[in-house]
């Protein structure tokens, strides 16, 4: 079973456009029906709990990121964690809802989730550190770097660059897309428990995309410039793939070396095979199509180069600084990175770049987000949302957890996006 994994919420275009954020199919966080069962007062069910530090309490920012995470629950999210930084270096953290249904406790300040999608970025970051050695280059295809890989049914390596994976300009079909829309009983919990410890290597998840004719093939004259724009995971697990070629090694080990271990990202890690998230966490629950209830997922095995990293929120945040602040990558290279195109399908006025994406903010404050908007990836994965923003010079961000995914009612789906959107909105733009 591979794991749901994307980023995005696409205003009101509900079906496709949930579709788009998981990877796969509908999804999207909705309200759970019995809303009594998450109510504060039950058990260790904690209704909203914010920590600050480096500044003096009860600031206009750690109350509304309070009631923000009580928002994300209210919306149905069973827990959320989640934490802010600002440009003085202080950190606010706030938590909502209970870590697991049964036991009813706190959900952890510091746990342990699945990012998916946001994934993506450090495989981007990696490969854009590549292109800055010398190692391979942007306009590199497909075909060169992996002879032979991409080709059949209309597929063509050869009309696919670097840069054309890493901003979803390629054409390719989302393998997730066919995986779980080829066989009507993928998406339940009966098969997810009977697959959740099973794995694939890359090349079966890109043959398994191959399968299927292309939408489009960039132009063989211009492919830098297309501007079509499709999510697709396939363009990451070849990413990861060409991360191998070039270097010798697997990208985990490249996004180890290279971000991980200088960054000192000491809960971030890249799990493999391995199907369990380490403690702390919480419960990982998803609503499958067709079904009321939830189901814990919080077991799941084989996720690639387009959505395997476990990490904390504190951990996000370090990272997106880094990056936005100009400490992961040169400048030039940074601004490539955020070169985009349109991707209305991802969020409303949103642009893809190489592994992250800009969407507008309403009444962003100009100290903090002076181009109006921020950068952000997101993701889901089997019962996770990740959700991350940061100011375009990395002196403001936020990350999040929800530990809900709902793939069945889309009005609650885009409820839960909404809620998630609105907090990193506000903690990071003000």
């Amino acid at each position: 079973m591979d794991a749901v994994h994307n980023g995005g919420r696409g205003g009101t275009r509900s079906r496709r456009t949930a579709w788009t954020r998981a990877g796969l199919a509908v999804t999207g966080l909705g309200t759970i029906a019995a809303v009594a069962l998450l109510a504060p007062g039950g058990g260790g069910a904690v209704a909203g709990a914010a920590e600050q530090h480096g500044a003096g309490h009860g600031d206009r920012f750690a109350r509304q990121l309070e009631r923000d995470t009580e928002a994300v629950v209210a919306a149905g999210a069973t827990g959320v964690t989640a934490e802010s930084v600002d440009a003085a270096g202080t950190h606010r953290t706030a938590r909502a809802g209970v870590d697991d249904l049964e036991r009813q406790g706190e959900v952890p300040g510091n746990a342990y989730y699945r990012i998916g999608s946001d994934t993506k970025t450090f495989v981007s970051v990696v490969t854009l550190q590549l292109v800055q050695e010398g190692k391979l280059a942007l306009e590199d295809t497909v075909e060169e770097l992996l002879p032979g890989v991409v080709t059949g049914n209309g597929n063509d390596g050869g009309r696919i660059t670097v840069t054309n994976l890493l901003r979803h300009t390629s054409g390719l079909a989302n393998y997730t897309d066919i995986l779980f829309l080829s066989d009507p009983d993928a998406l339940t919990p009966e098969n997810y428990r009977e697959t959740r410890f099973a794995t694939s290597t890359a090349e079966e998840k890109v043959a398994l995309a191959l399968t299927e004719a292309p939408g489009w093939l960039p132009d063989a004259n211009d492919p830098q410039g297309e501007t079509r724009w499709s999510y697709s995971n396939t363009n990451y697990i070849l990413a990861g793939m060409i991360i191998e070629k070039v270097t010798g090694h697997s990208w985990e080990h490249e996004v180890h070396e290279r971000i991980i271990e200088p960054l000192g990202l000491r809960h971030t890690l890249t799990p493999g095979s391995g199907a369990y998230v380490p403690q702390p966490t919480a419960t990982a629950y998803m609503q499958f199509p067709g079904r009321e209830e939830l189901t814990d997922t919080s077991i799941m095995a084989d996720a690639g180069a387009d959505g395997a990293i476990i990490s904390t929120t504190a951990d996000m945040n370090t990272f997106l600084r880094a990056l936005l602040g100009g400490e992961l990558l040169e400048p030039a290279t940074l601004e490539t990175m955020k070169e985009t195109v349109p991707a209305e399908e991802f969020a409303p006025g949103a642009g893809y770049g190489l592994g992250i994406v800009w969407r507008p903010v309403a009444g962003a404050d100009p100290g903090r987000c002076s181009d109006g908007g921020l950068w952000f990836h997101g993701g889901t994965s089997f019962g996770t949302v990740s959700e991350t923003g940061v100011s375009g010079d990395g002196r403001y961000s936020a990350a999040a957890a929800g530990f809900t995914l709902w793939l069945d009612d889309q009005e609650k789906a885009e409820a839960q996006f909404q809620a998630g959107y609105d907090l990193v909105d506000r903690a990071v733009c003000g």
